[in-house]
């Protein structure tokens, strides 16, 4: 017998009515007049910022998705287990997009009988959409209810109708986008929403060889260079920019030291770009950046200090053969 499909819940209208739109445009406004132009990685993903991503993953130096998918895929039995050891739970899944990785973990979480509904979250009510009827065909008695929205507006929204027991997934190395006090912040107000019994299994990519790592985010097809420049296409396209993208380039870089990598839109020549949307013109400097995403990697000792910072206690960790990626369970007491 199928489950019923429940409603997606629309949380993007923002609390001030606002739109996405307009915030993707005071968003770029506050970057674009920085003294160092910085443009938020979080608006990558628009629908050809999702198809280019998904052909990143593909790729043979990105090798963040196979190991991570290695990591579910050989210890999918341990980490459902994990979740169902103390009964019903919801599992919420930040960021779901299309749940490929999530999907492993939904099989087995069927196969072993476990009792649990799935909500994943997404600020793509598309991605949402395709999900729920894609679940149906695919795993039809597993209960799902999509929630479109911010993170944090989709777990209050949680916090008041969803009052069982939580297992929240924060998958890939989204963590690794965010500064190292960002980071902190991020994971103090999803402690905030969680009680003693609930768990947080969250992704990281671990240091390794420097080329490896800079090889993934600049690779030789130029797959990561038109995703990186698409956000200014879209800029054009939704904001009434008027960005050039021929006098643009993608430059990655690695700080071993620091375990950062970070990612750079690179005005070739001196020019000036108009934002409609706005109505304000911006200066660029020839070879003048924009600084467009981190990623940070950790050590183990690292991500098990962060957890407990933010008030969690590490339950187990789990890793490919490599030793390339852990997904680490957290426990709230």
């Amino acid at each position: 017998m199928k489950a019923p499909i429940r409603p997606i819940i629309d949380l993007s209208l923002k609390a001030d009515g606002s739109t996405d739109t307009a915030l993707f445009a005071r968003d770029v406004v506050a970057g674009l007049s920085k003294k160092q132009k910085t443009l938020s990685s979080r608006y990558f993903y628009d629908a050809t910022g999702s198809k280019l991503f998904q052909q990143i993953m593909a790729l043979p130096e990105y090798y963040l998705t196979r190991c991570e998918f290695d990591v579910l895929t050989e210890q999918k039995q341990a980490i459902s287990a994990r979740f169902g050891s103390d009964g019903f739970f919801h599992l919420i899944d930040l960021g779901a997009g299309d749940a490929l990785k999530t999907k492993i973990l939904l099989r087995e979480l069927y196969q072993q009988q476990q009792e649990f509904d799935y909500v994943p979250v997404d600020i793509s009510g598309d991605a949402m959409l395709h999900l729920t009827h894609a679940l149906q065909a695919e795993l039809p008695k597993v209960k799902v209810q999509a929630v479109v929205g911010e993170y944090f507006r989709a777990l209050e929204w949680l916090q008041e109708h969803k009052h069982e027991r939580k297992v929240v997934l924060f998958l890939g190395s989204n963590i690794g986008n965010f500064n190292k006090d960002e980071s902190l912040a991020f994971l103090k107000v999803i402690r905030s929403y969680l009680k003693a019994g609930d768990k947080l299994l969250m992704g990281l990519d671990l240091r390794k060889d420097p080329d490896t790592i800079l090889q993934a985010y600049n690779d030789p097809t130029g797959v990561t260079a038109a995703f990186n420049l698409n956000l200014l296409e879209r800029i054009n396209r939704e904001l009434g920019g008027n960005f050039v993208l021929e006098n643009f380039r993608h430059f990655a870089t690695y700080n071993p030291l620091e375990g950062v990598m970070r990612s750079f839109l690179i005005s070739k020549v001196k020019q000036q770009v108009h934002l409609a949307a706005a109505d304000q013109t911006f200066t660029f400097d020839a070879w003048e950046a924009i600084h467009t995403e981190n990623s940070h990697k950790y050590t183990l000792e690292q991500a098990q200090e962060m957890g407990k910072a933010c008030g969690f206690r590490t339950e187990t960790v789990f890793q490919d053969q490599q030793g390339c990626f852990a997904d680490v369970l957290f426990a709230v007491e």
